[in-house]
């Protein structure tokens, strides 16, 4: 497999530069990378896995799922952020884009008006979902079918509204639905309102309303986005997750349950169920009578035996209600895979 590699090496001499000529305190220079084995017992003849599914891709293959160098910028009221990546994570999930902006993980800037008020511009992380594609800070492993299937990334205006400690609220102003470039002449528009109650409840809703066809087709997707956290304990985190869209009468939707148990300060495990729901195939193409019905389970356990690595192993199961998956070059309804990962922060 090949990487542009380039943009990566001239970004870790740029930004090298700049910390040498720069307050140490303002400029923070971070990075990471998750290296993968991952087995799937279906055999895919491509080795990929299927295709709704954008992290950790290859099938019995040792290889980067995502790796990057990232310079912030954070002093008085003005921030920034630039990062470049590499892996099979960009590779797949960014194919639309660009040759060079496939290598973008971060670009933006932003500024604090206020403590109440700020804004951010550029390439941001997305509004919507619990889970992230930094591997380390999503309790499971593998992503669930819903984070698979909305934006890991997104490109716009984000404007910022935090009047307390327990509530958040945002609007955005998007080139659209995980877009870097612009497909059209219309802007989406997305929101988010977080609420924390306290310290055991976390209570999020995010939208997305934009267009994402040529202007001559004009289908307006709607979409919603709910999640909720709740830790009973030190030791025991439970999340619902809930997404929710249309766009041109056809409707999908998912909904996953989450639990995790940190064993203690090194060792943690959690478990998944998920379902998705597409039966029109307005996001996800299963070519079978009925669309895409698909149910998960995922169990992982963890250890972390200093706070900069990480060893994560998964074994995830898939059952379709129809027959999309591949197995020795036939089609079955069922799934399972076995992953591992060593993940490091520097």
């Amino acid at each position: 497999m090949k990487y542009h590699i380039l943009p990566l090496l001239l970004f870790i001499a740029s930004v090298s530069a700049a910390q040498d000529s720069s307050d140490k305190k303002s400029l923070t220079i971070s990075g990471y990378a998750d290296f993968y084995y991952q087995y799937d017992l279906n055999n895919p003849s491509s080795k990929d896995r299927p295709g709704f599914l954008y992290n950790f891709k290859r099938h019995n293959e040792f290889n980067v799922n995502l790796a990057f160098l990232k310079a912030a910028y954070n002093e008085k009221r003005l921030r920034a952020n630039l990062a470049f990546m590499t892996g099979t994570y960009p590779q797949y999930n960014l194919a639309a884009e660009s040759s060079l902006m496939q290598h973008v993980f971060e670009a933006n800037i932003g500024y604090a008006f206020s403590d109440k008020w700020s804004m951010d511009a550029g390439i941001l992380p997305s509004h919507i979902g619990l889970e992230t594609a930094i591997s380390k800070d999503n309790w499971n492993l593998g992503r669930s079918i819903l984070a698979e299937n909305t934006p890991y990334y997104e490109s716009g205006v984000k404007l910022n509204y935090i009047p307390n400690d327990k509530w958040s609220a945002s609007v955005l102003v998007l080139n659209g639905w995980q877009n870097i470039k612009e497909n059209n002449s219309r802007k989406a528009i997305g929101t988010q309102v977080q609420f924390k109650p306290n310290d055991k409840l976390l209570f999020n809703s995010s939208t997305f309303v934009g267009n994402e066809k040529p202007d001559s087709v004009k289908q307006t997707r709607l979409f919603h986005n709910f999640y909720a956290v709740y830790s009973s304990s030190k030791k025991i985190n439970l999340a619902v997750l809930l997404d929710a869209g249309v766009e041109n009468k056809k409707g999908w939707y998912g909904a996953a349950l989450l639990l995790q148990y940190l064993c203690g300060q090194k060792i943690s495990t959690a478990f998944r169920l998920e379902y998705y729901s597409d039966k029109k195939e307005a996001l996800i193409s299963a070519n079978q009578p009925g669309g895409f019905q698909t149910t998960g389970l995922a169990l992982n356990l963890d250890y972390t035996p200093v706070k900069n690595i990480s060893f994560r192993a998964e074994a995830r199961y898939l059952h379709s209600a129809n027959a999309i998956f591949e197995k020795d070059g036939l089609a079955k309804k069922n799934n399972f895979s076995l992953l591992g990962i060593v993940a490091v922060v520097f």
